[in-house]
């Protein structure tokens, strides 16, 4: 049998004597004991060499050559892994481009490029990429491992609405919805392990801040929905779960650019949404990308955004819709205003007046959501002739507005609620369905019925020069404070 050793651009053919054990070393030892042959075969097409900058390689390809032992030695021998990932399990979608490179030391440059495709554009586990070798799948699929692990699964619209409870490594939950619509696909995502902002209406506001999600931890969402929407394709994400994505911007940005550049979604149907973090609105205009941009805003005088949305009180809707008309004016996209209707909150023909007042001039376009009710705010959404009316004032007022589907109510489907029942071991209350009254008690602050009526107290004080603001104990600047960190 022939033998060639290749090492730094150096080539030795070796005539081997009956019997030869011979040992590599560089970066590991490997024995290789060859059978007694009574002849050398030197024909070309039975044997391949490949050079390597780094390691002496040798491969025999004569099936009669070698044991099968010996080639899955000699197999092992060019998957070492160098580098600070030696050894190390890291998350599928955590790696980039260059992380994965030193993942792949020693392996052609090519091998890259179809790791990297398999997990963006079939979406496939390491095991399933049979453009690699086995062996090199066998070793991927044990270090590059799942970041979400399944811990809840909800399904409702006679299958058209799933919801994941994922748990991760440190034992945080987030969630994940997938929407099916007969236009199109839509994945509704977190970005952070609960959330700081403290709006008194979300499930996950109610929960409080426990971390910022990784951005593997991110981009895995997507991957998983993209496979469970099949064989229809995801056109849509939106970073409307867990989570403000602009507090959590340094992670979300490489998430969503992976997002458009990786999976190929487009930008325009990627959106994200904020309760108004002006510097990141601002980095958002500067970044060059044209996503789409939504805001939470459900009040549009500060006095009742203060007590709705705490995050108000540090950037007043002053500063905000400066921010938001500079992130139209650089980005050339239309702004999108969410507003959850509140009965007898904010869908009131005030309210209207006042937010056609305030999105006309930027161009914005105006989300109705009747509220999905959660445990600590037990209210009721808007009934639909309400919802209706005050989609016709912003009309008449010139503001574009539609009314967004409410979907999986019989699921928990708000962001936040799955997990909060999870934790509390125990279903959503549903008291207001049977009594169409909340509950209001200890611990959950005014009823939003008083909330509205001190705003409007508020507001015309204010107007006059002798007004107070009101802010409810639940939302003091202390709670605020120590919400946000």
């Amino acid at each position: 049998h022939r033998l060639v050793a290749v090492s730094s651009g150096m080539s030795l053919r070796m005539w081997l004597p009956l019997s030869l054990s011979l040992s590599l070393s560089l970066p590991l030892s490997l024995p290789l004991s060859l059978p007694h042959h009574r002849s050398l075969c030197c024909h070309p097409h039975h044997s391949r060499w490949r050079a390597s900058r780094r390691h002496i390689v040798l491969r025999a390809a004569c099936p009669r050559s070698t044991s099968a032992l010996q080639r899955e030695h000699l197999s092992r021998a060019r998957l070492s892994v160098s580098g600070r990932y030696a050894g190390r399990m890291v998350g599928a979608y955590q790696v980039d481009r260059q992380e994965l490179a030193e993942l792949l030391a020693g392996e052609p440059a090519f091998r890259i490029r179809q790791v990297w495709d398999g997990l963006y554009r079939r979406v496939q586990r390491p095991a399933a990429m049979t453009d690699l070798p086995a062996t090199l799948r066998r070793q991927l699929d044990a270090q590059l491992r799942p970041q979400l692990q399944l811990r809840a699964e909800q399904v409702a619209d006679e299958g058209d609405t799933v919801k994941w409870l994922w748990s991760l490594a440190d034992g945080a939950q987030v969630e994940t919805v997938l929407m099916r619509y007969p236009e199109r696909v839509t994945a509704c995502i977190s970005s952070q392990a609960g959330c700081a902002m403290g709006c008194r209406f979300c499930a996950t506001g109610q929960a409080g801040f426990g971390r910022h999600l990784e951005v593997g931890e991110i981009v895995e969402q997507v991957a998983r929905a993209i496979a469970a929407a099949r064989p229809r394709r995801l056109g849509n994400v939106v970073l409307m779960g867990m989570g403000e994505p602009l507090a959590n911007f340094d992670r979300v940005w490489p998430a969503v650019l992976r997002m458009v550049r990786d999976f190929g979604l487009s930008a325009r149907h990627v959106t994200i949404s904020t309760v108004g973090i002006v510097p990141g609105v601002r980095r958002l205009a500067a970044s060059g990308v044209p996503v789409n941009l939504a805001v939470s805003l459900h009040a549009a005088n500060d006095t009742l955004r203060d007590a709705l949305v705490p995050m108000n009180r540090r950037y007043p809707l002053a500063a905000l819709t400066e921010a938001c008309a500079d992130y139209a004016d650089a980005t050339g996209r239309r702004l999108s205003f969410e507003w959850a209707l509140i009965d007898g909150v904010n869908d009131r023909p005030a309210d209207a007046a006042e937010l056609v007042e305030l999105a006309r001039p930027l161009g914005a376009h105006v989300n109705l959501i009747p509220l999905n009710p959660t445990p600590g705010f037990l209210v009721r959404g808007s009934p639909p002739t309400v919802v209706g009316s005050f989609r016709r004032r912003l009309g008449e007022g010139g503001v574009n507005a539609t009314v967004r589907s409410t979907r999986g109510m019989s699921i928990d489907a708000a962001c936040g609620q799955l997990a909060a029942a999870q934790a509390a071991r125990q279903p959503r209350s549903h008291l207001l369905e049977r009594t169409g009254k909340p509950p209001w008690g200890a611990g959950t602050g005014p009823s939003p019925a008083r909330i509205a009526r001190r705003a409007d107290s508020g507001a015309a004080g204010l107007r006059s020069g002798s007004g107070r603001r009101f802010v409810s104990p639940a939302n003091s600047d202390e709670h605020h404070r120590s919400s946000t960190g």
